[in-house]
Formats: structure tokens, sequence, C-alpha cells
């Protein structure tokens, strides 16, 4: 849980920097469509014990609907244990349907638990959602 002292007052730098990115405790999710059953899902924010229950929710609909999933942690600024188990239960999720579950993150706040844990191994992980979308396309 994050904590915000309630005097402090954000300079302009920091004040157009947080207009464009949720705030602690939310998560930013946009999803597209870019083939038929072919989802990218964007998550911004921080993935913890507050977010993961959206997130898991949110991926584990769009599985449900599409032959792909790519899931665009690019702009994820932490990633806790609480979002770990989500990748691990969408990748499950998946293998069980038959769909593809990719991962696209560049961040070292992604990148270093996913190595940490030895889940980079366990699903696809790309340094782009373009790369993760040409994967499709080599099957």
């Amino acid at each position: 849980m994050t904590v915000q002292d309630p005097d402090v007052v954000a300079t302009s730098g920091a004040e157009s920097a947080a207009a464009n990115s949720p705030r602690a405790g939310q998560l930013g999710l946009a999803v597209r469509t870019v083939a038929e059953g072919v989802t990218v899902v964007a998550v911004s924010g921080e993935v913890d014990m507050l977010t993961a229950p959206q997130l898991r929710a949110d991926v584990l609909q769009h599985l449900d609907a599409s032959s792909t999933l790519v899931l665009d942690l690019s702009r994820v600024s932490f990633l806790g244990s609480a979002g770990l188990a989500v990748l691990v239960e969408a990748s499950q999720h998946a293998k069980r349907r038959g769909a593809a579950f990719r991962v696209a993150a560049v961040e070292r706040a992604v990148t270093r638990p996913l190595a940490a844990t030895g889940l980079g191994e366990v699903f696809s992980v790309f340094e782009s959602v373009e790369q993760a979308l040409e994967a499709d396309e080599v099957r």
C-alpha cells in the first residue's frame, strides 16, 4: 500500500507525469483487438495485491474470448507477487484452452521479478507487442 503525505505539493513536471499515469492503487487497462481472435491488453501503473484482482478478471475474460492474448506490461512501474500469480494463472488458463499467452515487457520493474522467479522461462516474454504478434505469424 502506498501512503502519500497530503502536505506534499507536486511540481509542474510531476503534475504532467501524474496526469498521464494511474495513481497508486489504480491500474490502467487498454484493450484492443488487432485481428480476429487476437487481443492486446496494455497495462499501466502498479500491479500489486490491490490491483491484481482487476488485472486477473480482465485478462481471464479476454483469454476466454481470444485465441491469442498479448499482455503489454511496458508501462507497468511495479510488478509484485500478486501480479506474478496473475501471469502464472493466465498462462495456465491459456494452455488449458489451447490459446496463446504472451507478455511484452522491457521495464526493469517487470523483467527483474520475471527473471528472479524464473517465470520468464514459463511463458513467452517479448521486448515489444509487435514481436509478440509476429510470433503468431511464424506458427
